[in-house]
């Protein structure tokens, strides 16, 4: 891989970073629309919280979130944000500390028991 190519991904996903931090930021913004602030909330949530939907280790899919989920979100949460407050957020979101998100964490700690409670019903079911 050249080192161009490189030095893009590394750009791209400090890019990511930024907005997800932004995105943080635009959840608690009194200019922010309710509607792209429940969505901001929901993609930093799941983006800051320290541990995935799907773990990492399953390959191939275990990436899927981080490199497709989560840039995704991201477009849709910047797609309803005013330009201009997004700008000045991302300003802020540059010189900030990346936060760590316990709502995230607790949402997907809730979902892998949700799943793992179900597929005990499902292996062995009530008689």
């Amino acid at each position: 891989m050249s080192k161009a190519r490189v030095q893009r991904i590394k750009d791209w996903a400090r890019l990511i970073k930024r907005d997800v931090i932004a995105l943080w930021l635009a959840a608690r913004d009194p200019r922010v629309p309710w509607y792209a602030k429940t969505i901001a909330a929901v993609v930093a949530a799941y983006a800051l919280s320290p541990i995935d939907l799907i773990p990492d280790i399953i390959p191939i899919i275990g990436l899927l979130d981080d490199l497709v989920l989560v840039p995704l979100g991201i477009v849709a949460a910047v797609s309803l944000i005013p330009a201009d407050v997004m700008a000045d957020l991302r300003v802020q979101a540059s010189s900030q500390l990346k936060p760590t998100s316990r709502a995230g964490l607790a949402a997907v700690v809730l979902i892998w028991i949700a799943v793992a409670l179900l597929a005990m019903g499902w292996l062995w079911p009530y008689r």
